[in-house]
């Protein structure tokens, strides 16, 4: 049985008067009052302590103890002797018209930017989901006010609002997540950039991305002045993916033993020679050792990582013309859109090796909005994803309540 000074610790609220305890094995109700005190009239501004009649307001509150629990408020209102005037006395736990204390309103959103879905929220707090799903659709996000010095970009596969991809903008350098577009088409991504001046434009000094074309069409149109670098990721997997097609390729000359072998060692042929452990090297000289276009593969995946280990752009750009050269000689026909591509986008390769920036910090936030996703079974609404997405990544004051929200949970 909980007593009534121990539940006025529990409850920690301001000048909360607790009667009443009442409890069984799923909730708590909590019968409270204010202190009775002068109030001023909102009409004259008059002095009035007269008590006019008392309303019962039952109001939902965090859980404790794995019980709900209620507290059954009894507001008074008063009147004012000058002009009549009807008004509920003050209280600053619960806000005007709502049937939840402002902490549980505040709980549920840090629930919801701990990666929760609005399912797991409700049945945590004993509320129905769309209860939750009204309180967060009262959060406002805003768009950001100014643009970042380093400005990433990426996609990922949301499938919501009828588009397979959506678009992500961050700023590595402060490790923020700016803003989520509806899709990545280019049309959406001009839409979204014309909401800035060119003074403000101006402000970009890097654009990071991937190699898809319309990104770099973007940053040449919007952000002229930007040095626009090609993710270090993203063009490493242009020379992994060439590299595994000539393993499947090979692979399928073998019987169905080798094959497997191949196929089991796929991890121990990508990773980086000096990473293998002794038994591991053994493993992957014995695959190298039935093909000689598999060695020839794999002596140009180490001379690539080599490129990789470059602490300037003028080594790492001689590296790169020799690797793409000896590729080109090697008439391995998997490395042809590869050397094409790696040519193509040699500028923005190279800019890479000039400054710390990439999207590591931007396929991170895509690896937890997968997680996001996954845990509620995906998001039909876009801008409920979106909004949910910025919330997690907020830093708790960049989100704001809706003064105006008057809904009433039932």
């Amino acid at each position: 049985m909980l007593t009534l000074d121990y539940t006025l610790s529990l409850l920690n609220l301001q000048e909360v008067i607790v009667k009443k305890v009442t409890t069984n094995d799923k909730s708590a109700v909590i019968d409270i009052e204010m202190p009775k005190k002068q109030h001023t009239c909102p009409r004259c501004c008059a002095e009035t302590s007269y008590v006019h009649d008392y309303r019962n307001r039952l109001i939902k509150d965090i859980p404790a103890f794995g019980m709900k629990i209620i507290l059954n408020y009894r507001q008074r209102r008063y009147v004012c002797p000058h002009c009549g005037k009807r008004f509920a006395e003050e209280h600053p736990f619960v806000p005007k018209y709502h049937r939840m204390t402002s902490r549980l309103v505040a709980h549920i959103f840090e629930k919801l930017r701990s990666e929760y879905s609005f399912t797991s929220v409700a049945g945590e707090l004993n509320l129905s989901v769309s209860t939750i799903i009204r309180v967060f659709d009262f959060l406002a996000v805003s768009r950001p006010k100014k643009l970042p010095r380093v400005f990433a970009i990426d996609e990922f596969k949301g499938n919501t609002g009828k588009e397979k991809y959506q678009a992500i903008i961050t700023d590595p350098a402060s490790k923020r997540v700016l803003d989520i577009l509806p899709c990545r088409s280019q049309a959406e991504l001009i839409a979204y950039l014309k909401q800035w001046n060119t003074k403000e434009r101006k402000r970009v000094k890097y654009f990071v991305s991937d190699m898809w074309q319309p990104y770099s069409d973007i940053a040449s149109a919007f952000f002229k002045n930007s040095v626009q670098i090609v993710d270090r990721y993203h063009f490493i997997r242009q020379m992994v993916w060439a590299f595994e097609k000539v393993r499947k390729r090979i692979q399928k000359q073998y019987g169905k033993d080798c094959r497997l072998l191949f196929k089991h060692s796929r991890k121990l042929l990508i990773k980086h020679e000096n990473k293998l452990k002794d038994y591991e090297k053994e493993q992957v000289n014995a695959i190298l050792s039935l093909s000689s276009e598999m060695l020839y593969a794999y002596i140009l995946k180490e001379r690539f990582y080599k490129i990789m280990e470059s602490n300037d752009r003028e080594t790492a750009k001689k590296l790169m013309s020799d690797w793409i050269l000896f590729a080109q000689n090697s008439k391995i026909p998997e490395y042809g859109e590869c050397t094409k591509t790696l040519a193509n986008w040699r500028t923005g390769i190279l800019n890479s090796f000039d400054v710390p920036y990439s999207n590591g910090f931007t396929e991170g936030c895509n690896n937890k909005i997968k997680v996001l996703k996954r845990n509620a079974y995906g998001y039909r609404n876009f801008e409920r994803f979106r909004k949910i997405i910025l919330h997690c990544f907020s830093h708790k004051t960049s989100l704001l309540l809706n003064h105006k929200m008057m809904w009433k949970c039932g």
